[in-house]
């Protein structure tokens, strides 16, 4: 009987043990990947002036231009944006990437701001001052784009972009499947990836055998734990019911987010509705800083080619 109970009590303790670890390590990896990135001030402004180097990004600009910050609510949390009213019949949303902030979005917005449009630089769900727990890896904001877009509308805006970059290339590719006001006219995703799972996949694919039993766990503990289920956060899927024309844009040197995912999105996108732009020797969301001129004259070709503005 004895040797029966020490048994016993050694199954459950392996199992308590094995619990544990399932439940701490689920925990870490989750808010590794997924946790909030709202960062302190002053590590924010560390983040941002090393970005600012390496992307060629004026931060002094946001001083002199005359942006609003606005709030809105979505279902879970407020969400903070940075509106510039123009007063212009053209308006763009710009979404930033995974660990980014707003202000990273400069080149762009200087771009569109020159260009006449009335500008909302938005902070992404568990990003800069806005709320949530969970970062949404661009298929959670969308909702959140699609409520900016019921913000602008609100201030009688006529015909709306949506513009983003890494992560938010996927947000406004998400978006884009849903059904969407009519003014807005067109999608800019520069650097998306194909699905959360791919992108996380292909990040610690050095990692190897590690790397996917990791994943796996992850993909177990969001579902179980967490209540989401990672494998439906796919961009690909998304966009098979899109209506607007979309450029993607990407480096060719990419090691971020491969080059190949965008290449997947152009495949899935309808026939009419899509363009291409590879750009040589540009890293991740570097193709601005690398093409330049180029960069901005596909996208006027691509809004003219769709004419975009009537």
């Amino acid at each position: 009987m004895k040797i029966v109970a020490w048994v016993i009590l050694g199954v459950l303790g392996i199992s308590l043990l094995a619990l544990l670890y399932y439940l701490v390590v689920g925990e870490i990896l989750f808010r590794f990947a997924l946790g909030k990135k709202n960062l302190k001030q002053k590590k924010r402004d560390k983040q941002i002036k090393k970005k600012a180097e390496e992307y060629n990004i004026d931060l002094d600009w946001w001083k002199v231009v005359d942006f609003q910050k606005v709030n809105i609510q979505n279902e879970e949390t407020t969400l903070v944006g940075h509106y510039l009213n123009q007063h212009s019949g053209r308006s763009v949303i710009l979404v930033h990437g995974y660990c980014g902030d707003y202000q990273e979005m400069q080149p762009y917005a200087k771009y569109f701001y020159t260009h006449g449009y009335n500008v909302l630089c938005v902070e992404n769900r568990a990003h800069g001052e806005s709320g949530g727990e969970c970062v949404g890896m661009g298929y959670l904001d969308r909702l959140d784009v699609i409520k900016w877009i019921e913000y602008l509308n609100s201030k009688k805006v006529t015909d709306i972009v949506l513009f983003g970059i890494s992560m938010g290339a996927v947000a406004v590719c998400c978006a884009a499947g849903e059904e969407l006001p009519l003014n807005v006219k067109c999608v800019v995703a520069d650097s998306p990836f194909e699905s959360t799972v791919a992108q996380i996949g292909y990040v610690i694919k050095k990692y190897k055998v590690f790397g996917k039993v990791m994943l796996k766990h992850l993909l177990c503990y969001a579902k179980h734990t967490k209540k989401i289920d990672l494998m439906q956060w796919n961009t690909i899927r998304c966009i098979q019911n899109i209506k607007l024309p979309t450029l993607y844009i990407h480096g060719k040197a990419d090691r971020y987010v491969s080059p190949k995912s965008s290449l997947k999105l152009y495949n899935s996108t309808p026939s009419n509705l899509r363009e291409l732009y590879l750009v040589d020797g540009a890293e991740h969301i570097k193709c601005y800083k690398v093409a330049g001129n180029m960069y901005e004259k596909k996208i006027n070709m691509f809004f003219n080619k769709y004419k975009v503005f009537k």
